[in-house]
């Protein structure tokens, strides 16, 4: 009589729902930087689209990375074994997924401030250049 695996059933439900996670996370993160993005790159849509999708690609393998990273599960012999595993695990990588978000959010703010201070420098350059001539 072969006992149940609670083992490959944890895996079985830790990998869709770290996947799920980080796709929610990763299409409302990137769905709201595009907006930063156009501003960062003066509204030039294609290389702003163009680096956000880039952005997604690197936001995906390493978040997934991590979760495969992380995924072993040692003696799941019952299930309330599994819920507290599975708690977790899954906490575990949703705490890391916020750190992540959180750093992509500052990356933004910080790109939008950069490229907010080129504009006025830019400008200023301008107005002095006009004024001499």
């Amino acid at each position: 009589m072969e006992t149940f695996n609670f083992t490959v059933l944890a895996y079985y439900i830790y990998i869709p729902l770290t996947v799920l996670l980080t796709m929610v996370v990763a299409h409302h993160l990137f769905k709201n930087g595009l907006i930063y993005m156009m501003d960062i790159f003066s509204g030039r849509k294609e290389i702003a689209v163009s680096t956000n999708q880039l952005f997604k690609t690197g936001f995906y393998l390493l978040n997934l990375g991590f979760a495969l990273l992380i995924m072993k599960v040692y003696s799941v012999l019952n299930t309330q074994d599994l819920i507290e595993v599975l708690a977790q695990k899954v906490g575990g990588f949703s705490i890391y997924l916020g750190l992540v978000l959180f750093l992509n959010l500052f990356m933004f703010f910080r790109g939008k401030k950069v490229a907010r201070q080129n504009r006025l420098n830019r400008e200023l350059q301008n107005q002095s250049t006009s004024h001499e001539s």
